[in-house]
């Protein structure tokens, strides 16, 4: 009936308003699609790399290869757009409902870790799922151009019929979708909140409250030490700041420092980025933003007369949470 449509009037407008909107800031108030300058949106995209669920590898693909992403993210944010505008306007309203539900897909497996406080994008995903399937459900209601278009017999092609009918008789198939889809949807809360979150049973987490970052192929060679830097955990909007790496040696004891001056000072050569969010020197520390993975090289003299034994390459991050990783010595 019209009235279930007429009641989630209010949802559909304000589903309407935050996919219009993404298409509305990025393109028309700001251009958050200029590559390289700040808040291009291809680094937010980079965020959501490090923990993803299930779909990591479309992520890292388009990430090593910036101007497939560009295009990508074109079309995506122009195809917001069209949804948003859709569901203002009540226009293929049941097709735009389904749209969403799998934009907000994509915003859940991608991103549904993300969030400080009260696990913002997770429950941004799993709502806009919800909201996207209710108006799939119910129609455009009275206040829609479908509604508009069907009293006067303006109809699509019969395959596309079902988009934008308003609720005057929803079809049979998509009653019979109703409950299951329900079900589906909650145990997909349930599963993604527990990968996520550890929100079902066990000891609940959240990796968006401190930074984390993963060391690996950590070695010393010729006076340069070399290691891959990979940044998989903490707030997106904050950069986790490296104020000094070490070498120390098995007693614990510090036997080569770069403290943030020298850090601050390192030359762009001295990374290999791998993805659209770079390790950089920052004006006082070595900056590491979220999803940022590169392989980097500290340069001392000192490197080179290191005697045989066991020794750790160590990060410190200026909250005073610190990483370590083992090195190999490799002697020409």
């Amino acid at each position: 009936p019209l009235w279930a449509g007429n009641v989630l009037l209010p949802l559909r407008w304000i589903l309407g308003w935050t996919y219009f909107s993404a298409f509305w800031r990025r393109l028309v108030l700001e251009n958050k699609l200029v590559m390289d300058e700040p808040g291009y949106i291809g680094e937010k995209f980079n965020h959501f790399l490090p923990n993803a669920f299930l779909i990591q590898g479309p992520i890292e693909f388009f990430l090593l290869r910036p101007e497939w992403l560009w295009w990508k993210l074109l079309a995506f944010t122009i195809f917001e757009g069209l949804v948003g505008l859709a569901l203002l306007l009540g226009w293929m309203t049941r097709g735009a409902g389904l749209a969403v539900a799998g934009l907000a897909g994509g915003i859940l497996l991608g991103a549904g870790w993300l969030g400080t406080t009260c696990l913002d994008e997770w429950q941004i995903g799993l709502l806009g799922i919800g909201g996207g399937l209710a108006i799939f459900f119910a129609g455009g209601g009275s206040v829609s151009l479908d509604a508009v278009g069907y009293r006067r017999g303006i109809q699509p092609p019969t395959c596309l019929r079902w988009t934008n009918e308003p609720g005057f008789s929803t079809p049979r198939w998509i009653r019979k979708m109703v409950v299951p889809g329900a079900i589906a949807l909650a145990l997909l809360g349930l599963l993604t909140n527990q990968v996520f979150h550890g929100g079902v049973y066990g000891t609940l987490h959240n990796k968006s409250v401190k930074p984390m970052v993963e060391i690996s192929s950590a070695r010393v060679e010729d006076g340069t030490l070399t290691a891959q830097i990979y940044r998989v955990e903490g707030a997106d909007v904050y950069g986790s700041f490296t104020i000094a790496a070490r070498v120390v040696d098995a007693e614990g004891g510090t036997v080569v420092e770069w403290d943030a001056a020298a850090l601050a000072a390192m030359d762009t050569e001295q990374f290999r980025n791998h993805y659209i969010a770079k390790v950089r020197p920052g004006k006082n520390s070595l900056v590491l933003p979220l999803g940022a993975k590169a392989d980097v090289s500290f340069h001392s003299e000192l490197l080179k007369s290191l005697p045989p034994g066991k020794y750790w390459l160590e990060l410190e991050d200026i909250s005073g949470v610190s990483w370590s990783e083992p090195l190999t010595l490799s002697r020409s």
